[in-house]
């Protein structure tokens, strides 16, 4: 963000915050794989899964439309930025430029849940990635979420790219 006097940089509607981190862990199938994702997610996150469904058949990988696929949990507030803090170590707080999309919202992936702590191999249940996305917001947002009186938010309210690689280099200590 380029400040155009002092007082933009201590107004506190212009500072970055986590909205919500969420987690997605795609398996592929239904059953026992995707029960055993259930599983360890639940125990990484704190949080209770929700299962993803597919938005249409592929045949060449056996997925059916309406079929249970994959688990994802939304965390917000102080689990969230323990978890971001915990899976940044993970990647060892690298994230590439190409990982941010236009409003400054990042993703990145964790190949391994082994990676973290109190979490360790298990032959009976294997090796899961997960995708992490995380979505940044400025204070305000609410005005456009709201049923009542709803209004567009204003231009200078959005995220963008250079903002949120600011907020992660100086907050988290990443580098891009």
């Amino acid at each position: 963000m380029n400040p155009k006097n002092e007082t933009d940089i201590e107004n506190p509607m212009h500072q970055l915050d986590i909205d919500k981190v969420v987690v997605h862990m795609g398996v592929g199938e239904s059953g026992e794989k995707l029960s055993k994702a259930i599983d360890i997610m639940k125990t990484i996150t704190g949080n209770t899964p929700v299962r993803s469904i597919a938005k249409k058949t592929q045949p060449a990988f056996g997925i059916r439309k309406g079929a249970p696929i994959g688990c994802r949990v939304t965390l917000r507030g102080p689990k969230a930025k323990a978890f971001l803090e915990t899976s940044l170590n993970i990647i060892e707080r690298k994230i590439a430029p190409t990982q941010f999309d236009r409003r400054g919202n990042f993703s990145f992936g964790i190949e391994e849940h082994t990676d973290f702590p109190g979490m360790s191999y298990d032959p009976q249940i294997g090796i899961y990635g997960m995708d992490i996305n995380v979505v940044l917001a400025r204070k305000g947002l609410r005005i456009s979420r709201r049923h009542h009186e709803q209004k567009k938010l204003p231009e200078k309210q959005h995220v963008n790219v250079e903002d949120s690689i600011a907020f992660l280099k100086t907050r988290y200590k990443v580098e891009v």
